[in-house]
């Protein structure tokens, strides 16, 4: 009787399905995320994102076809527009990625390895020192009303822990612990809650605040002029406001949480516990934040100046 030799034996190969459309998979891939539950903010990034993508390749488009030319003709389409600045470029890349990479794993794309192009990121300013004093200047008490001074709260705030425009807003009177100086943050952008020490500058402010904000321990920390809770929208528009009363056009939240991450680094703060601090999973993720300006880096050349030291100290050989 013949025995089965390796030559003999059938190799087994990855069936593709061919009947898959590219719109199916992206409807596909927004049934996943649900099933991870992800926030509902990565859900609408990812509807928006979408809706781009298929701007570019036809709905009607078979996965099966899908290779790495597809990915390569869509960044070449991209790079054509003149609107597409190099972040979005970047972006819908990475998004495009995601999706064939998701297809690969459900075995309706054969395997094939995709590099997302390299672009120059642009910088997200920070807050001047200038313009930080003007922000951190406390408001009259006796004449301003609780809008504006509950945004020079939150700008303490922000400048003390760095959190996400998410989790602030979310923050509740009973997530403030004086007893330890820290406040809990149980709502991030990972899912992963956050002890975030607070310093004896701002828990005497929040003192103070909340003697004028009342309310009850499950109450939110940051409130609406009636006791309700923040909107993104509200909070935003509150801070925008703020910053135009006191002269200052930039605005943002999270420009703020650059600063202080800049400003931990400038001050000689630990890298890796600047990291736990604003919840990041890797030091390459903080590095991004470490925005640090041409001046800054210009006032520490000049005080760690080796060439000064040594001048001081040069002993002159006749």
């Amino acid at each position: 009787m013949h025995k089965k030799g390796a030559n003999d034996m059938k190799k087994i190969k990855m069936q593709v399905q061919n009947n898959l459309i590219f719109s199916e998979g992206c409807k596909a891939y927004l049934t996943d995320c649900k099933q991870r539950n992800l926030r509902d903010g990565t859900l609408k990034h990812w509807k928006e994102a979408i809706s781009n993508l298929q701007k570019y390749i036809p709905s009607e488009t078979e996965i099966s076809n899908m290779d790495i030319n597809t990915y390569n003709n869509f960044i070449a389409i991209l790079r054509s527009r003149k609107n597409i600045s190099d972040m979005t470029l970047y972006a819908y890349s990475r998004d495009l990625k995601t999706l064939m990479y998701f297809f690969m794993r459900n075995e309706w794309l054969p395997t094939f390895k995709i590099t997302t192009p390299k672009v120059d990121k642009t910088n997200i300013e920070t807050y001047t020192d200038r313009e930080l004093s003007l922000l951190l200047k406390k408001p009259n008490i006796k004449k301003c009303g609780f809008s504006e001074y509950k945004s020079w709260v939150i700008v303490n705030f922000l400048l003390s822990t760095g959190v996400r425009q998410n989790s602030l807003i979310n923050i509740k009177i009973k997530d403030i612990d004086f007893d330890n100086s820290v406040v809990y943050v149980n709502i991030t952008k990972n899912r992963k809650p956050l002890i975030i020490p607070l310093n004896q500058n701002i828990i005497k402010i929040l003192k103070e605040y909340l003697t004028y904000r009342q309310g009850n321990s499950d109450d939110y920390l940051f409130c609406n002029i009636y006791g309700n809770k923040l909107t993104k929208s509200t909070a935003y528009h509150s801070l925008y406001e703020y910053n135009k009363s006191r002269g200052i056009e930039t605005t943002g939240i999270h420009r703020f949480r650059h600063t202080f991450a800049k400003k931990w680094v400038l001050l000689g703060g630990n890298v890796v516990t600047l990291q736990k601090i604003l919840g990041h999973s890797s030091l390459a993720i903080t590095q991004n934040y470490l925005n640090i300006l041409v001046s800054d880096i210009k006032q520490d050349i000049d005080k760690f100046n080796i060439l000064e030291q040594f001048n001081k100290n040069t002993i002159k050989i006749k």
